[in-house]
């Protein structure tokens, strides 16, 4: 039985900005990749002020889980997201399940997950 789906959306991505000695929160992209194929990850950002980033690449092995943390450099290439607003699309090569979720320390320490689509 085949698991996901190849094109998911998250279109409420904001960074919360750094507290003097920690981040007030981080969000995070988990990818379940319950196939026999290594999946390789396609990330898209788009931004409220900026141009987007496309093609930050990430893998995610067969009958795995990673946990992309998005306030940490992403992919080979390190891309650094800056606090604030913006949406991800996530493109496999195979079938995953991607959910997103935010820890918010503003606000008596919550920790819930974004609403996504997949395409």
């Amino acid at each position: 039985m085949e698991i996901g789906k190849k094109t998911w959306v998250f279109a409420d991505g904001d960074l919360p900005p750094r507290g003097e000695e920690e981040p007030f929160g981080h969000e995070a992209l988990m990818i379940v990749n319950a196939g026999k194929e290594d999946a390789g990850i396609r990330l898209d950002l788009l931004f409220e002020a900026e141009e987007p980033k496309e093609g930050i690449l990430l893998n995610v092995p067969a009958k795995r889980v990673c946990c992309f943390r998005m306030d940490e450099p992403l992919g080979e290439e390190q891309y650094q997201i800056r606090p604030g607003q913006f949406a991800v699309i996530v493109n496999s090569s195979v079938p995953v399940v991607a959910v997103y979720g935010r820890l918010d320390r503003r606000k008596d320490m919550a920790y819930y997950p974004v609403a996504g689509y997949s395409v």
